[in-house]
């Protein structure tokens, strides 16, 4: 079994485990955990030396009560479980002794940012409010939210009560109901113009609820909507508007922090450039 101090080692073949494999590519480590403790034989508490954790957090990990979302995180349970480049990879993680050489092209299957589509929001719902129950930063692009955060079942709200414990920080950013492109959305769907302006000053309204419980800014934006995001922490959610459909009903990507991958940065940045040029209600 070894002591708590002493390396874990897995056999090569494990890491070309379909079962490892894929909880690499979705960064479930209570799954990886589980299979390290099975073909190893260590202990929680050795597993916890080894990647720089308490034992009761990988317990937390093992069971599902707690979801590992840090690149940081990830690079210890790399280096603790000694995970070779091509695992490491599939972890989203670069190699190690591995630079980049400047101008050279490289393969970005080996740093997947898009590690699962869900048909729609319904079918990604339980994984993002599992997400949501630890998340210390919150970030939300919608038209009206009502769906994500502003109603009392909403897909967010009840996931944002940490029982006395603080709670994420909170960005949203709403349509402006008052703009020309909140007339044309409501043209797309079908709706009327004062309908879904309502729909966005009551979520306004609920939100401020919110606030004071805990750090939340609100913005409107006055650009036609394209994109609906939910961050939490690396970790994105993200479906499309289109004419003739919300964007719940859209299929849904969920897309992580990787070294080189543009994707997440895109959309985070674009986040931050909208907040930028937003008009701050809240």
């Amino acid at each position: 079994m070894g002591t708590a101090l002493e390396p874990i080692s897995l056999p090569e073949a494990s890491w070309q485990n379909g079962e490892v494999r894929a909880a690499l590519r979705e960064r479930r480590m209570g799954d990886l955990f589980r299979y390290v403790q099975h073909h190893s034989g260590a202990s929680q508490a050795r597993i916890a030396v080894q990647v720089g954790m308490t034992q009761s957090r990988v317990n937390e990990i093992i069971n599902g009560r707690r979801d590992v979302v840090r690149l940081d995180v990830f690079e210890r349970i790399a280096d603790g479980l000694r995970m070779p480049n091509e695992a490491r990879r599939l972890l989203g993680l670069a190699p190690q002794r591995e630079k980049r050489t400047p101008g050279a092209a490289f393969d970005l299957a080996a740093f997947p940012e898009i590690v699962r589509v869900f048909v729609d929001q319904a079918a990604a719902a339980a994984e993002i409010q599992r997400a949501a129950r630890s998340a210390k930063e919150l970030d939300v692009l919608a038209v009206r939210g009502l769906g994500l955060l502003a109603l009392r079942d909403s897909l967010l709200r009840t996931h944002l009560d940490r029982d006395g414990d603080k709670p994420p920080r909170l960005r949203v950013l709403l349509l402006d109901p008052d703009s020309p492109a909140a007339a044309r959305r409501a043209e797309e769907i079908g709706e009327s113009v004062e309908s879904l302006a309502g729909g966005v000053r009551l979520a306004e309204a609920r939100l401020r609820e919110l606030a004071e419980a805990g750090h939340v800014e609100v913005y409107r934006y006055r650009t036609l909507p394209v994109w609906r995001v939910i961050r939490l922490d690396t970790t994105l959610y993200v479906s499309a508007f289109d004419a003739g459909w919300e964007g719940h009903e859209s299929a849904t990507y969920k897309v992580l922090a990787t070294p080189h991958g543009p994707l997440y940065r895109g959309w985070r940045r674009g986040f931050d450039a909208m907040v930028d040029d937003a008009e701050r209600v809240i």
